[in-house]
Formats: C-alpha cells, sequence, structure tokens
C-alpha cells in the first residue's frame, strides 16, 4: 500500500447483469469521490468499459446532489452496463493502450468497477497492465452479484435483495397455489448458472410455514427419476406442491436439464439459460397427470428494489465508500468484502479488501454441509446464514403512487 498521495480524477464504472442494488454502491463511490480533495472529477463511464474505450464518460460533478441520492432506491444500473470481457493483454493490448490514453487524458488516477466475476477480472487485467507499463492509478473492485458467488467475501451486495424478493414470492404463490380444493404442483425457476445461492433463499420462506416443499440447486447432481419421485410423495401427502430449481441444474455428466441450454451465450461466453420450469412440468404432467404450473422469475429477482433488504442498501453504499476510502489511502489491486459474525450478540458487518487475483473468475458455491442429504433441499445452516441478510426496508420515495427512481443529466465530458 502506497502512502503516498495522488490527486487526479476517478472513473466509476458498472459492468454484467444489474441488481436492485447495484446504484447504492455506485453512489458511495461518487459521493465519497465529490467530497474528496484528492479527486479532482468524478466521471461516471457509460455501460462500463465501453464507455471509457468509448471515451463516453459522464460528469457526476455537474448532477445535483440531491437527485444522487435517489441512486440508493433505484435498480438495475444508472449509469449503463455491458458485458465486455477485454483479451489477456499478452496476447492482445489493443483495449489497454485505449484505456491508457483515456486515463491520460482526463488524468484518471482511481478507476472503480462495480459488478461480478467477470468485472473482477477487468479490474484485474487493467491494474496488472497500468502497473507495468508505469502508469500511477488505483484500482478497486466494487463487488455486485446475485448470485451470490464472489470468492474471499462473506456475501454480495446485491443478493440479499434478490433473496429477500424470491422468499416473498414463494410465500405470496405457497398462499395463492393452495386456494382450490383441487390439488396443484408449482414448480418455480431460480436464477443461478453454478451456484444455487438464490434458489436456496426460496427456503427463508419455510421461516414462516410457507416455503417451498423441495429446493434443488446445481451444486448436487441432478436426477429426473428422483425428481418425480419427490413430487409424487410430497402430492401423495399434501395434494399441492412447490419447488424451488435452480436454472442450473444439471445431471450427472454436467448436461443442463435445461432445454434452453443452447439458445446462445453472454458477452462473457456463458450459456444462456432459461425455460426449465416449463420443462420439468411437461415432465410432471406426462407422469403424474395433475395440474402443474410452471413460474420462472427471470429478471423481477434482480431488479425489484420495492422489496429491497435495508441490510443491503447500507452494505452496498458501504462497499463503494470503503473503495474510494481506501484507494485515497493507497490501496489498489484489491476488492472491498464483507466479514461477518453471526452470534448470541447478533449480526455484524465490517469491509475487508480481498486481492483481486483470488476474486477473478473463481466461483464461490453453496457448501454441501448446508444441502440435506437427499438433495432438495437446505438446512438450518444456510437459513442461519442468510436471515440477518435481508433484514430492514427500503427508504424509497413514491410520487403518485410509483417509485421515485433517479434521473441523471448525462452531462458528457468532451
Amino acid at each position: 500500500m502506497s502512502k503516498e498521495t495522488l490527486v487526479g480524477s476517478l472513473i466509476i464504472g458498472q459492468s454484467g447483469g444489474p441488481s436492485s442494488v447495484i446504484n447504492c454502491s455506485a453512489y458511495g463511490v461518487i459521493k465519497t469521490g465529490l467530497e474528496n480533495p484528492n479527486i479532482t472529477t468524478v466521471y461516471g463511464a457509460f455501460h462500463g468499459i465501453k464507455g471509457v474505450l468509448n471515451d463516453q464518460l459522464m460528469i457526476m460533478d455537474e448532477e445535483d446532489p440531491k437527485e444522487l441520492e435517489n441512486m440508493l432506491h433505484t435498480p438495475s444500473s444508472a449509469l449503463g452496463s455491458c458485458r465486455y470481457k477485454i483479451a489477456d493483454p499478452d496476447v492482445d493490448d489493443t483495449d489497454y493502450k485505449r484505456i491508457l490514453e483515456i486515463f491520460k487524458k482526463y488524468n484518471v488516477r482511481y478507476f472503480f468497477y462495480n459488478g461480478g466475476n467477470d468485472s473482477m477480472d477487468t479490474c484485474n487485467k487493467i491494474s496488472k497492465y497500468m502497473n507495468r507499463v508505469g502508469y500511477e492509478c488505483r484500482v478497486m473492485g466494487v463487488p455486485k452479484t446475485i448470485d451470490n458467488d464472489l470468492a474471499g467475501t462473506d456475501h454480495c451486495p446485491g443478493f440479499a435483495s434478490a433473496a429477500k424478493y424470491i422468499a416473498t414470492s414463494f410465500m405470496e404463490v405457497s398462499r395463492d397455489s393452495q386456494v382450490y380444493d383441487t390439488g396443484m404442483v408449482t414448480v418455480v425457476e431460480c436464477m443461478g448458472r453454478h451456484a444455487g445461492w438464490l434458489t436456496a433463499a426460496a427456503a427463508l420462506a419455510g421461516v414462516k410455514n410457507d416455503g417451498p416443499d423441495l429446493v434443488y440447486l446445481p451444486e448436487v447432481d441432478f436426477s429426473m427419476e428422483q425428481f418425480v419421485a419427490d413430487v409424487k410423495r410430497v402430492y401423495k401427502e399434501k395434494n399441492n406442491c412447490l419447488v424451488a430449481v435452480s436454472e442450473g441444474i444439471h445431471y450427472a455428466d454436467g448436461t443442463f436439464v435445461s432445454e434452453a441450454k443452447t439458445s446462445g451465450t453472454d458477452g462473457f461466453g456463458h450459456a444462456q439459460l432459461g425455460g426449465l420450469a416449463a420443462r420439468l412440468t411437461d415432465v410432471l404432467k406426462a407422469e403424474l397427470g395433475v395440474k402443474v404450473r410452471p413460474i420462472e422469475l427471470s429478471l423481477l429477482q434482480r431488479c425489484a428494489s420495492h422489496c429491497a433488504s435495508g441490510t443491503d442498501i447500507a452494505e452496498a453504499f458501504m462497499s463503494g465508500k470503503v473503495a474510494v476510502e481506501s484507494a485515497v489511502a493507497g490501496s489498489t489491486d484489491k476488492m472491498v468484502g464483507f466479514k461477518c459474525t453471526r452470534d448470541e450478540n447478533g449480526y455484524k458487518c465490517e469491509p475487508e479488501l480481498f486481492d483481486l487475483s483470488l476474486v477473478a473468475n473463481t466461483e464461490k458455491k453453496v457448501p454441501l454441509e448446508w444441502i440435506n442429504e437427499a438433495g432438495n433441499g437446505v438446512n438450518q445452516g444456510f437459513i442461519d446464514y442468510c436471515l440477518p441478510l435481508i433484514q430492514g426496508e427500503t427508504g424509497m420515495v413514491k410520487e403518485d403512487g410509483l417509485p421515485r427512481f433517479v434521473n441523471l443529466k448525462r452531462v458528457f465530458a468532451k
């Protein structure tokens, strides 16, 4: 860590899939940067790293400070996001030369990237390149992913709010699915390609006795035969069955159960999944001959700011604030994460810096000890971990009965 005072401008960019609190983190960076005397100008990269490459930088100093506060309760990525994977600089340094050119043009000495695994990889590559060419720029990763799969940190900003929305939705669907005297099986598909944190969150609804009967995560191999048997057993007992499935569940040979697995890939080369609930309901209809309803939560999981966790909002803002304070103090090539305790004294969360090289492209999965032996549910260990994270409510302002989201002027640098 260099203690040397570094004066210059700051760029904050957002990348990957958004969350309901990603703007809280960006606001933490922007507000703290605007208030720091070592930061000359705060720029927002329009559509992430693409905004840097295209010289499309919004001057955040031009925004109304009061308006910026609305970022705390605005979903999606207010600065614009992207899915753009920069090459290894040893293979192709074209993008890096352009980034350095832009950094020099605006005297950028602080770069913050707000995103998940691939975004931390981008951060790590830029940091290493700037160090190699001798351009002093402190680079920090600000975590964001509803998937909760970043290594090192206890959890990620964005996960708790999505978990709260999922748990709440399961409680509501549970009541709705039992309204008639005729039986029904409901299969709800949750996001999660390789890590089942979001799907596991459905089990939180069980704390209020309205949770799913069965939960299937990608951490364990899926058996269609056992799945049908599980549903048959529950349906016979209750004349009803509510199922939570992760979009990324797979057979023992690694192939996805989802029928939409070949529909394409995102900008990082990850398979686009979807249609799993519909596929499973087709199987259940044929096997059970009862009414079966598929539900795919899809984007609703990541943009439900009306149901955001107050804890998540506060921690997301803290991660952005700490990133700036740490960088100004001399830290670089780090990601702000969380170190948490859950004991008889309650829940406590403190920021902790992690090496970007540790975090980049590493997935953290649900511990197997938190999954039941049958592989169709989670146990108390997961509940104890997750329940403190969804506490507290959003302070969202409403106008005419509708949410008041941030409206940026988007004044671009020339």
